[in-house]
């Protein structure tokens, strides 16, 4: 079905803004009956969180106005392009929720490009140019000076044609003409200064093989594949706002020829692209990370990649709703990380049920509990203000394991959790008071010797509540677990700034693996349940290293942003 999307269903996917007050003036006034938009992704990389956002927008807005989306591969580039890159970015749009009405290729319309092109050069509105690309960029001036014409810029029609279909035939190396638009070298719009629009690339394209050695440039075979498809609303990000000049002129020029409708015709909107704190998204960049090592592939959960969410736990629904907070704007703004992690949490706390985990064990010994017994304890997955019911079975026996954070021997001021001498709540289990510290031979601890009171499982102790509640496993029915730990990939909030090279700002600390244990009530859940490991965060299986016998586990996100609280002000 045009339009379907997966999920529980919003009564609007996208908020409104000034793209939907065009929308809405346009279907008003008659200039369209409907509404057709695309995402037109370069298969030449895997998409990331920015892509998201031009899913979000172009899809909703379909949806929203009962219209249809198209999935339009640009594949004008047989240097860079590839299947792989295509097969991850339709698992990567159906996996956000968003399902095309047609699945379209730029390099299926190459014939009707290439006969677009051949009616300007008739026309008189494109050349063979023989310069170099040096040359041409030198002939086009600068901001302060026009530009020249180039020496073959006034070829006649005839030479043009000829030229241009021996360029097809493969009679010329790389880089010995190419096919210019004749417009306006005086344009204080550099893009209008006679725009490149087809070059010779002798090499094979994933899609249509050895057919071609002519390609069409972006700005050409744009704003065609729309004008072919019907799109009403190209939807553009604000890098290609001097590009509009290009589509508008293309399809005022071969409007009512080759296949293109003189009325209505599309018309290009654009919208700021997001750009992420502590994040690189060009695909360049991100190429280098994989490539040079610095992460484990283009699902790393540390990458912006929508694989790489995905991988970590990050559902569709929490990206989808962090692009509808964020908005449509006119101009372009940083975006800090925490509005994401900030839906993420959301999202998860509705979703995630509860249970204890210790990443950095220390044991305890209950030694007042007797060796040998067990007591199954009733412990609910969900807070009280969730409204979510079910429990599960918890084993309390005389070993336990507790977070090494959770005992300090000197604690400072304002510490409530275990100290000597002390009393700390297990959670949903009894008050223990830490009796002895037990030391290696290096004269580290590596075990407590506490008693617990048998009375106050539910209840407060004699004497009065006690002021901190930490979390726990019985050592005996602990299941052994991996946790990675992951944090922003970058230790600078834009990465890309200055002259210096990127990867200097790597965050040397944007993954920390520790082995430690999880209660044992996870072993009969499905491997893709996202969980609160209760006072550590968000986690979930890593679909692709996980096992039944090895557990690995990636946090999804903090509890709460730790980051901004250690950074602020500085």
């Amino acid at each position: 079905m045009p339009g379907e999307m997966t999920g529980a269903p919003r009564a609007r996917h996208v908020s409104p803004n000034f793209i939907t007050e065009i929308i809405d003036a346009d279907l008003r006034d008659g200039r369209h009956a409907t509404v057709r938009t695309r995402f037109p992704p370069e298969p030449n990389g895997y998409l990331h969180i920015g892509h998201a956002k031009s899913i979000c927008l172009n899809f909703g807005l379909a949806l929203d106005y009962g219209g249809e989306c198209n999935l339009r591969f640009d594949d004008t580039n047989p240097e860079t392009e590839s299947v792989e890159y295509v097969d991850a970015i339709k698992r990567d749009v159906e996996w956000l929720g968003f399902r095309w009405a047609r699945e379209l290729y730029a390099s299926d319309y190459f014939e009707r490009l290439y006969a677009c092109a051949v009616q300007l050069i008739r026309d008189g509105h494109a050349y063979v140019d023989s310069l170099s690309e040096d040359e041409i960029g030198r002939y086009r001036g600068t901001v302060a000076q026009p530009g020249t014409p180039s020496p073959y810029r006034d070829r006649s029609v005839e030479e043009n044609l000829d030229l241009f279909a021996r360029m097809r035939r493969g009679e010329f190396p790389n880089g010995a003409h190419v096919l210019r638009a004749k417009i306006d070298l005086a344009s204080p719009n550099m893009k209008l200064r006679d725009p490149v629009l087809y070059r010779i690339v002798h090499a094979r394209h994933y899609h249509t093989g050895n057919a071609w050695c002519l390609y069409p440039l972006y700005d050409f075979a744009h704003p065609l594949s729309d004008a072919f498809e019907g799109i009403t609303h190209s939807l553009c990000t604000l890098e290609f706002e001097n590009n509009r000049a290009i589509y508008d002129w293309l399809l005022e020029r071969l409007r009512g020829t080759c296949g293109i409708p003189a009325s209505p015709r599309p018309h290009q909107y654009e919208f700021a692209r997001l750009t992420l704190d502590y994040t690189v998204l060009s695909k360049r960049k991100l190429i280098r990370l994989v490539e040079d090592g610095h992460v484990d592939g283009w699902d790393d959960p540390r990458m912006p990649t929508l694989s790489g969410l995905r991988r970590r736990g990050v559902s569709p629904e929490a990206i989808r709703e962090f692009a509808n907070r964020i908005g449509v704007a006119r101009t372009n703004s940083r975006v800090d990380p925490g509005a994401l992690e900030a839906a993420i949490r959301d999202d998860l706390n509705l979703r995630a049920p509860r249970v204890l985990a210790v990443l950095r064990p220390l044991a305890v010994t209950i030694t007042n509990f007797p060796e040998g017994r067990v007591e199954r304890l009733t412990a609910p997955y969900w807070p009280h203000d969730v409204p979510r019911e079910g429990a599960r079975p918890l084993p309390f026996a005389r070993h336990l394991y507790i977070e090494r954070d959770d005992f300090m021997e000197h604690p400072p001021r304002g510490f409530h959790r275990l100290t000597p001498g002390g009393r700390v709540r297990l959670r949903h289990a009894y008050v223990i008071r830490c009796d002895e510290i037990v030391r290696d031979a290096a004269g580290e601890i590596v075990e407590l010797r506490c008693s617990y009171d048998p009375s106050t499982l539910g209840r407060a102790p004699d004497g009065g509540a006690v002021r901190g509640t930490i979390h726990w496993v019985a050592a005996a029915y602990a299941v052994p677990m991996t946790a990675r730990l992951y944090d922003r990939l970058f230790s600078v909030a834009d990465p890309e700034r200055g002259d210096g090279d990127f990867t200097a700002h790597l965050n040397p600390a944007s993954r920390t693996v520790v082995e430690g244990f999880v209660e044992p009530s996870v072993l009969d859940d499905a491997p893709d349940v996202r969980y609160q490991f209760e006072r550590l965060g968000y986690f979930w299986r890593d679909p692709a290293d996980s096992k039944p016998d090895r557990l690995v586990f990636n946090r999804i996100v903090t509890l709460r942003d730790s980051w901004a609280k250690m950074h602020r002000g500085g």
